[in-house]
């Protein structure tokens, strides 16, 4: 009986290649996204598609339904979708700073709490969380997308002490700058969050600029075979990194706060 596996934002990026590098390693995916058209060409190789809003319940009951009226079993939740919304905090509207907690967290317990039953029943189960190396590297403008990561982070860490004693495992991946969509999506909120004649014009336009140069990281394939790291490890760690280098800029976020705060305003400058 092949695998299962559920993956959330699947029509770009780490989401897009994941779903089809499971497919590839034998399991049955399942998987959804609002832009329903950038799903054809998945579901026309075999992955099994549908439109698919994180923040509706309805919604993903519907996908979780769905899996379970045709494979009766969930192995593996891969929780992709998220987004950044991006600017300074004096200007960003309250209604949108909830919107980026209600895909990025909320939207992950949403569909966690309808899988964890099946997965409690047959006494196994992997839910992987897709976050960042924004849980714990900040920059200016990202005050709320760096908030939702660094409670996702806690999320799962909870989750697992819940769920470990029926044989499931909640555990984070944490990509650093990938060659994906991710900062263009973030700074075009960035420059919309912005009010007329704001002050922090000038810092968009600077850190848009250095994201740019940044971005030339990961591809979205890389990522796909951590996520598959993450979904299948016999013993599986509670954090999963793409390279040393994420790794070595969170540890030096965590435990030299200072010496990275200098780090920041130096390369700001």
């Amino acid at each position: 009986m092949a695998k299962v596996v559920i993956i959330t934002g699947i029509s770009s990026g780490m989401g897009r290649a994941a779903a089809l590098y499971f497919q590839k390693q034998g399991f049955e995916v399942y998987g959804g996204a609002r832009r329903v058209e950038r799903l054809v060409d998945l579901q026309e190789q075999g992955i099994h598609t549908q439109a698919l809003d994180v923040t509706d319940k309805l919604s993903v009951r519907g996908l979780v339904d769905h899996v379970i009226s045709e494979e009766g079993h969930v192995d593996v939740l891969i929780n992709n979708a998220g987004y950044g919304e991006y600017g300074p905090l004096e200007e960003v509207p309250v209604e949108n700073a909830k919107k980026q907690f209600d895909v990025n967290l909320f939207g992950v317990d949403q569909i966690t709490q309808l899988v964890l039953p099946f997965m409690r029943h047959q006494g196994s189960g992997r839910i992987v969380n897709i976050s960042s190396i924004a849980a714990n590297v900040y920059s200016p403008l990202g005050g709320w997308y760096h908030a939702t990561k660094a409670g996702l982070n806690m999320w799962s860490d909870v989750l697992d002490t819940e769920v470990r004693r029926f044989g499931i495992r909640s555990v984070i991946v944490q990509p650093g700058l990938t060659k994906s969509e991710w900062s263009k999506i973030a700074f075009e909120n960035a420059r919309k969050n912005l009010l007329d004649d704001s002050p922090y014009e000038e810092l968009v336009d600077k850190l848009g600029n250095l994201f740019g140069e940044l971005g030339k990281g990961a591809t979205s394939e890389d990522l796909a075979k951590v996520f598959y790291r993450a979904a299948t490890d016999v013993r599986p760690k509670r954090r999963y990194y793409n390279s040393i280098m994420d790794h070595g800029m969170v540890m030096v976020a965590r435990t030299m706060p200072n010496t990275y705060r200098v780090a920041l305003n130096l390369l700001m400058k």
